[in-house]
């Protein structure tokens, strides 16, 4: 039999439903009826489809149990993340659970990080070629620090402002007011200061003290001087930067350092300019400008046994407080501000990835112990004579070696 409705016989039932507008399908007047057909949602429309005017077909979500609505029940949403009629909820207006929470506070964390990296090889790289270039030539070229170990040179310098009254203010230029020796890479960590008042022969320039070294021929005849002196091949050169040091303490929150009885005034003291430092004996937290201060502090009215012996010991103090700052929990909120700031404190021939392993190297290998070029017999290793070439081989020895 043909199935062209035009030859079914009167009596047949059509095989399909006819409903009016506004009426209830089911088989009596008021029973509900199950729909012949089914709606179904279709992928989401890209742009060109909606500027066409095309619009979506809306599927409602099925629950657990193969039901229509979903976690909300019938007629109330579509489902999961969507709202009334299915419309997809925006992040914020979804139900919070345990895992997104979770899923958002690993995105935020990375983000922060990100950041944080991006910041600082931004900085690294608006600092580079801040020094000369002639720096390159005395250097020796050194190796990864996450897995070899390289020696560098940090010199911290004596610039003070003009018309400064601070003790040992030189007037005919720049001199290193701090010179160490950092054995750094592949888990090691070991300092050696060298005193700035050490007297060496410099090339060109007879026997004189080593801080005149860098007013003389600036950093690469400081570099030569110390590897006469040492026999240590130098890989990279440190200028801390006094301006920027002070900001870089205070982008990490300060560090904490134990010290004895402290008064000193650096370039006058506050009352003239100046910095004033007032501490007691015991454990301090310190803001940038007095880090920078207890550094640079040479003459200790409250102990006169002070002396840069005394103040290098300080300066290893801080730079140990420095890196166990970096590696505390309170570091992680600061680390954009810190990245930012790190790279402006410091003068150097690394770039921005060889820094950023130094950085590492330098919390992989620990706090260095305290290290100073000294005879134990003299205020000062006299370098001409065999104490103080012995002393000179020793520290040298434990700098290298650890031994």
């Amino acid at each position: 039999m043909s199935n062209d409705p035009r030859n079914r016989a009167p009596t047949e039932d059509p095989p399909y439903k006819v409903y009016r507008s506004g009426e209830e399908s089911g088989p009596g007047p008021a029973g509900p009826q199950e729909r012949p057909y089914k709606l179904y949602r279709s992928v989401p429309k890209g742009l060109l489809s909606r500027l066409r005017g095309e619009e979506e077909i809306v599927e409602p979500r099925r629950d657990r149990d193969g039901g229509p609505g979903g976690p909300d029940g019938p007629g109330r949403g579509g489902g999961r993340g969507r709202g009334a009629g299915g419309a997809k909820l925006p992040w914020f207006r979804r139900r919070w659970t345990v895992g997104r929470v979770l899923r958002y506070l690993v995105l935020a964390v990375i983000g922060w990080l990100v950041l944080s990296l991006v910041l600082f090889l931004v900085s690294a790289q608006v600092q580079s070629g801040s020094v000369p270039g002639n720096v390159s030539s005395a250097l020796t070229p050194g190796s990864n620090m996450l897995t070899g170990t390289d020696t560098v040179l940090v010199i911290g310098t004596d610039q003070r402002p003009k018309g400064s009254r601070e003790p040992g203010a030189f007037a005919g230029g720049i001199r290193s007011d701090t010179m160490m020796l950092w054995r750094i890479g592949g888990g090691t960590s070991r300092r050696l200061s060298i005193p700035r008042d050490t007297m060496v022969p410099i090339p060109g320039h007879g026997v004189t003290k080593i801080n005149a070294a860098y007013s003389y021929g600036g950093p690469s005849l400081a570099i030569k001087t110390v590897e006469n002196l040492t026999g240590v091949k130098i890989n990279h050169l440190i200028i801390v930067n006094l301006a920027n040091f002070p900001k870089f303490i205070d982008s990490i929150g300060g560090v904490t350092v134990q010290t004895g009885r402290i008064c000193s005034e650096i370039s006058g003291g506050a009352a003239n300019g100046g910095w004033t430092l007032n501490l007691h004996p015991g454990t301090h937290h310190l803001s940038g400008i007095q880090a920078l201060t207890l550094a640079r502090t040479r003459e200790n009215t409250c102990n006169a046994a002070s002396n840069d012996l005394t103040r290098e010991a300080y300066q290893q103090k801080i730079l140990n407080a420095i890196k166990s700052r970096l590696v505390s929990p309170g570091i992680f909120f600061h680390l954009p501000r810190a990245a930012w700031n790190a790279p402006k404190a410091v003068r150097t021939d690394m770039g921005g990835f060889t820094l950023m392993t130094l950085f590492a190297a330098a919390e992989i290998g620990g706090s260095a112990p305290t290290e100073i070029l000294q005879d134990h017999h003299l205020p000062l290793p006299d370098v001409q004579s065999s104490a103080g070439q012995a002393a000179i081989h020793r520290a040298v020895d434990r700098l290298m070696n650890g031994t």
